[in-house]
């Protein structure tokens, strides 16, 4: 049933009741107060979180003057994984399966067919045991494996999930690295943030993490991939489509000279505010923003020592993997593109290694831009590489209806899974 109209206003008269707090205006003043006071560089407890790896700047480009630039790079390469999502069984397995592909302009049919699948499986039963060598399939354009997770009840599906995910996107990147001439664009940040943040989370989880060899496996395969790529000087970046980082917001909530309440979620609410132009301008009811649609704008590149980003400074350990170049090469950069079209931010990230020298610098950030205001929106490459590894809802369904026929169980299947499918 849908909301009869009186239904619907009295839902809409509780935001009446709603105090939101400071007045738009003084929230886009104290941005520009974060902005120019606070982050270079932001400081927490003496150590450097955040700081502009060269001056601090917010630029903007025409859509369509930037769309027409001639391209930094000649070919791009897109990677990204895509799973069905954690599944539990009758007989106490939790399993997950996610395959990785690589996609590439000019088109590489070869390339586009090949896969890496990893099946995370998890149970309580500890006589369960899993074959985890890697295996072909496909005439060998293509390679999988299952994995074992050890009992951990409380995080079994995020664990399963993590791990199929990070691992089938870190080995399909790493065994098809030499396949990239000049840039190679992930779905998603350089490293795995999901692994990286149970440190954070849960004893168990930090547990884990020390204690079991897949974690620091996976990021591991990332740790090579930036080598690799600094070796043969081609550069590696990752497109976060929905970058939900609260480096910045949560060091400003902690701050005691900070006399404004700070009003955003998340770092990327912040910049909203900071890359957003317009003016307001007279309406009926008194002033509105009017937001100018016509160019993108974003951010220098900054340096990231903070959050999940600490583990792979010239300050963290990197969870134990030896790390052969100098330290700060693997440090997390990033730049903060606002597309005012849809309204939305995205957070480019490269290793320092890539970003140190001004000319790759700004090579990099040029294709990037091209490409969101071409695509409008995250760049071609990146979305056909999602096509490719998507898990379409029919398939996922087939996959889990093969696996109750192979493990002679079904399903433990609640309501809602009812009744998500009946609505679909």
């Amino acid at each position: 049933m849908t909301l009869d109209p009186v239904h619907f206003d009295g839902i809409a008269q509780l935001a009446r009741r709603i105090d939101h707090g400071a007045d738009e205006r003084d929230r886009r003043a104290f941005a520009e107060t974060v902005w120019a006071e606070f982050l270079d560089p932001l400081v927490d407890d003496g150590r450097t979180i955040l700081e502009p790896i060269d001056e601090r700047h917010r630029r903007h480009v025409d859509c369509e003057d930037v769309a027409l630039c001639d391209r930094p790079f000649a070919s791009e390469h897109g990677l990204d994984a895509g799973t069905i999502n954690p599944t539990t069984f009758k007989n106490g397995l939790v399993i997950d399966i996610a395959q990785a592909a690589m996609a590439a302009t000019p088109s590489d049919l070869d390339l586009h067919r090949s896969r890496t699948t990893v099946m995370t499986v998890h149970s309580n039963d500890e006589t369960m045991t899993v074959d985890e060598t890697w295996g072909k399939f496909d005439e060998g354009y293509s390679r999988s494996r299952a994995v074992k997770i050890p009992p951990l009840p409380r995080f079994a599906e995020g664990v399963v999930h993590a791990l199929a995910l990070y691992l089938a996107e870190s080995k399909h990147a790493l065994e098809n690295a030499d396949a990239v001439d000049d840039l190679l664009v992930l779905d998603g940040p350089i490293y795995p943030r999901g692994l990286l943040r149970w440190a954070d989370q849960h004893p168990d989880l930090a547990d884990f993490l020390l204690e079991d060899p897949r974690p620091t496996t996976v990021l591991e395969n990332y740790v090579r991939l930036v080598e690799r790529f600094v070796e043969r000087d081609v550069p590696l970046v990752g497109f976060v489509k929905n970058p939900a980082t609260r480096v910045i917001t949560r060091t400003l909530k902690q701050k005691r000279n900070v006399d404004v309440a700070t009003p955003w979620n998340d770092d990327s609410a912040l910049f909203t505010r900071l890359l957003e132009r317009g003016e307001y301008v007279d309406d009926i009811d008194g002033q509105r923003w009017e937001r100018d649609t016509e160019a993108l704008t974003y951010t220098n590149w900054f340096r990231s020592r903070g959050g999940v980003d600490r583990p792979l400074s010239v300050e963290g350990d990197a969870l134990g993997v030896e790390r052969d170049l100098s330290l700060e090469a693997y440090e997390v950069t990033f730049f903060v593109v606002y597309d005012p079209r849809d309204d939305l931010i995205y957070r480019i990230e490269a290793p320092y290694a890539f970003t140190r020298a001004p000319e790759r610098r700004r090579a990099v950030t040029m294709q990037v831009l091209q490409d969101i205001a071409v695509a409008h929106g995250p760049p071609t490459i990146v979305e056909k590489a999602d096509e490719l590894a998507r898990i379409s809802r029919s398939e996922k369904a087939s996959l889990r209806e093969t696996l109750e026929t192979q493990f002679d169980t079904s399903q433990d299947r609640t309501y809602d899974d009812h009744r998500w499918e009946e609505e679909h």
